[in-house]
């Protein structure tokens, strides 16, 4: 027992060191600001967001008065959070729970405690549903994905989809999308009408698109691969032009039998133009393929 609790507060001290009051500031401001979307656009007129959040929604209408969207998102929420535990991590799983903690408490706030009447339509946007379901999703998408770029989530079901999505052979997006197609279609028939589910299928829409703006960033980074035969040329002209490093290994043409060398490089959208402008000058036979990059991280040496 003395042993089991001596890992315990092992695991426990460890999870403690991985956490930043950075991120706890940014989450709060996530659970804010997925909650004023929510509340004040989404759930006044009826229209779902996705995920938990969209089942949370639907039960806290069709369900007494005191079963409200707040305590749904919690008793919905926190298990699959700790379901993942063991996958996902103990700091994830700190940062998920206070984050949607922090959503349920403003979505509780906004509702029943200040001056805001949200009861039929949306205070901002009244009844017009191609408002509410895109300044909805814009609004929300921006809290989840703020939550997710500082290490939290709003959503259990993404958990859920990380942990079970291999396992029945679809990918983490199409188990996620399956999960709201399905809400979405119960919601039609508890409402005898498909407008309001199709509005939610174009809030998920602007959601997603808003999530990957704020995770991703406007200016992706795109990764060029050059397959060359004057390697030196190539690499010293984009590391004059671009300051930056470049990575090259060496390749042999199938058909050609010749040998070749692969150039890589990570650049900003607005230097592809540039990057082919200088391998066509040094080569115009050279071969170029950008792909996009959603992350680069840089391995530091430790300090000594």
């Amino acid at each position: 027992m003395k042993k089991l609790f001596a890992n315990l507060a092992t695991h426990i001290t460890a999870v403690v060191k991985q956490l930043s009051i950075k991120n706890f500031l940014c989450l709060f401001v996530a659970g804010m600001i997925n909650a004023f979307g929510v509340t004040v656009f989404l759930a006044p007129v009826k229209i779902y967001d996705g995920g938990i959040s969209g089942t949370s929604m639907l039960l806290s209408q069709i369900t007494p008065e005191f079963f409200s969207l707040s305590f749904f998102l919690i008793v919905l929420n926190i298990p699959l959070f700790l379901y993942g535990l063991k996958r996902q991590g103990g700091a994830f799983t700190v940062y998920a729970i206070y984050s949607v903690s922090i959503y349920s408490l403003w979505a509780w706030l906004i509702t029943d405690v200040l001056p805001i009447d949200v009861s039929i339509t949306s205070p901002l946007a009244g009844e017009d549903l191609l408002l509410c379901a895109v300044f909805g999703g814009l609004i929300s998408g921006l809290g989840s994905g703020l939550a997710i770029r500082f290490g939290g989530a709003m959503d259990g079901i993404e958990v859920m989809a990380v942990i079970f999505a291999k396992r029945i052979g679809i990918t983490v997006g199409t188990f996620v999308m399956i999960y709201n197609l399905i809400v979405y279609i119960i919601c039609g028939f508890i409402l005898h009408s498909w407008i309001l589910p199709l509005y939610s299928i174009l809030t998920y829409a602007i959601g997603l698109k808003a999530v990957d703006f704020v995770v991703e960033g406007f200016d992706r980074a795109k990764s060029a691969m050059v397959i060359t035969s004057k390697p030196q040329e190539i690499c010293a002209a984009i590391s004059n032009t671009f300051k930056c490093g470049v990575t090259t290994f060496q390749a042999r043409g199938y058909y050609s039998s010749t040998d070749k060398t692969i150039v890589y490089i990570v650049v900003n959208r607005f230097q592809i133009g540039k990057l082919k402008e200088i391998v066509k000058e040094h080569d115009p036979m050279a071969y170029i393929t950008v792909s996009e990059v959603v992350d680069v991280l840089t391995a530091h040496p430790p300090k000594k």
